[in-house]
């Protein structure tokens, strides 16, 4: 999947605040993304969070 740093990603489960769409900050063996909603920023393992992804949005 191809994922960069700036991308906004839709997400199949929300986060605990009620959000869904995360910004992508850091790319590689895992993400670090922020949650648009809360500005929560966690590190996720990349083949945990993939599966997860509903659509990815990059900014033009």
């Amino acid at each position: 999947m191809d994922i960069q740093v700036g991308d906004i990603l839709t997400c199949k489960k929300n986060h605990p605040c009620g959000g869904n769409r995360f910004a992508v900050l850091r790319v590689g063996m895992d993400f670090r993304i922020r949650c648009l909603t809360c500005g929560h920023e966690v590190m996720v393992r990349r083949s945990k969070f993939e599966p997860n992804i509903k659509s990815i949005e990059r900014p033009e």
